[in-house]
């Protein structure tokens, strides 16, 4: 056998539909290549294309992508959930994943595959890598705590009959912040939608991994890093490696945007950064509150507007397709609004450079859905957080962000009771305390924290670097 050191691993890549799980993952291959001497093939669902074409733009060298052949989903009912939906594309491609590892297996490439590495929502493809004998890991996209969740995810199931809602304490694991039944995942909050036994098979197909690589860092889930570690050495669960943060620098290209040209102009910090990621929509009325809102707290903001939805609060998760391309989402918005706060606020359709808005001296809050890239995003930029959950595992993220230990989000938006709608008030008060009360003044300190952590997880030589060796360690080990 070669020795370890001549090895070069080739690492197969498989992000689940998404641009938020795609955009992480390229940003590991990068790191792979770049610095660790690994080949590294990003293999896409073609069902997603959008997504793919622009987080894969540019890779460096050692990193190339390949798409899964597209397939039907039209059996899945018109109101199946985006996790239904995602789901069904991962098990029916798991075929044509096979016959990909197989030709890599056959190729004259002495490396052949050394490891599967698969995204939180594609376990199920550990089972194809361990048929062939592949190695296989875990790239966890979101935080230990979201894994964590799901790994009790079964036997919650199982010792429980109640909806997660309706359950009379919170669950509280190993090194993580107490949860409430409604702040666990989404998929989880009605038992008898077919999701549902779909994320508790979730669960157990962790269990086939050799390890997980999560995106997150000391600084942010000290305590549950120390307890997995603990679990793992018992050997309870497989190892995981903090890998994060995974997060683009900013890029100079962007200096001429519409974003940029305009915080450019204003004072320092006192810009509140709306965005809602990239699936997150509002319904009409939401839309409408969340203007008024913003209107009479008398702040200055960016917006990123999307097209409402009344229907599903991740309705952009897969593009907005369903509107014309004439069409702009900012004519949603009340009449007048935009004249009305022309000068102290811009609202943009659709996309901002996102990175470079929350690194912009003028940028001084954030409201935002808390979907772990763009909290990684935040906490690397120092910008403290108005939490704002739609979907997903956001209620959790939002729990912890606004736990005392981590304390990125000074406030959380908290609906109606009545009506489920952020109110006008609602939204002018909690923007105002943010942006200039004591709540925000103590986040915006926790949050220079943060960056000042991130920026040491990720430094050369730093934490980031040293997990990323060790797991590569064991893959050239095994080769």
């Amino acid at each position: 056998m070669a020795p370890a050191h001549a090895v070069t691993p080739h690492v197969v890549l498989l992000p689940s539909p998404g641009a938020g799980h795609v955009a992480p993952a390229a940003q590991l291959a990068a790191r792979l290549a770049t610095h660790h001497g690994c080949t590294a093939t990003i293999v896409t669902y073609t069902n997603l294309s959008t997504a793919r074409n622009s987080a894969l733009a540019s890779l460096p060298t050692g990193v190339t992508a390949t798409a899964l052949p597209e397939v039907s989903l039209d059996d899945l009912p018109a109101d199946a959930r985006i996790e239904t939906r995602i789901f069904a594309v991962v098990r029916r491609t798991l075929p044509h994943l096979r016959e990909l590892l197989l030709s890599c297996l056959g190729s004259s490439s002495p490396a052949g595959v050394t490891t599967l590495l698969t995204d939180m929502l594609c376990p199920a493809a550990l089972a194809v890598a361990a048929e062939l004998g592949i190695p296989r890991y875990v790239f966890f996209t979101s935080n230990l705590l979201c894994l964590t969740t799901l790994l009790y995810t079964p036997e919650l199931a199982r010792t429980t009959t109640c909806e997660c809602r309706d359950l009379p304490e919170p669950v509280v694991l190993p090194g993580c912040v107490p949860l409430h039944g409604t702040d666990l995942v989404d998929p989880l909050q009605d038992r008898a939608n077919p999701v549902y036994p779909l994320i508790v098979e979730l669960g157990l197909d962790y269990l086939l991994a050799d390890g997980f690589l999560i995106n997150t860092f000391d600084a942010m889930e000290h305590d549950t890093l120390g307890a997995f570690k603990e679990l793992s050495d018992k050997g309870v669960y497989p190892p995981a490696y903090a890998v994060g943060p995974l997060v683009r620098s900013p890029s100079g290209e962007a200096e001429n945007d519409t974003c940029i040209r305009w915080l450019d102009e204003q004072p320092d910090g006192s810009v509140l950064y709306v965005c809602f990621g990239t699936g997150g929509t509002l319904s009409v009325e939401q839309t409408a509150e969340l203007a008024a809102g913003l209107e009479a707290s008398g702040q200055r903001f960016l917006w990123v507007v999307r097209f409402p939805s009344d229907k599903d609060v991740s309705a952009s998760y897969f593009g907005t397709t369903n509107h014309g391309e004439a069409d702009d989402p900012t004519s949603y918005l009340p009449e007048g609004f935009l004249g009305r706060t022309k000068g102290t606020g811009l609202a943009v359709p659709l996309w901002a450079p996102q990175v470079e808005v929350l690194n912009h001296r003028a940028v001084g809050g954030f409201v935002s859905h808390c979907g772990w890239n763009s909290t990684l995003e935040a906490a690397s930029a120092g910008v403290p957080t108005l939490a704002w959950p739609l979907f997903a595992e956001q209620k959790m993220n939002a729990v912890m962000l606004s736990s005392e230990r981590v304390g990125l989000a000074a406030l959380r938006v908290r609906p109606d009771d009545d009506r489920g709608v952020v109110t006008r008030e609602e939204v002018a008060s909690a923007v105002r305390e943010l942006m200039a009360g004591k709540k925000g003044a103590a986040a915006r300190k926790k949050a220079r924290e943060l960056r000042a952590a991130a920026a040491v997880a990720s430094a050369p030589g730093g934490p980031q670097q040293q997990a990323l060796e060790a797991v590569v360690g064991e893959w050239k080990g095994r080769g």
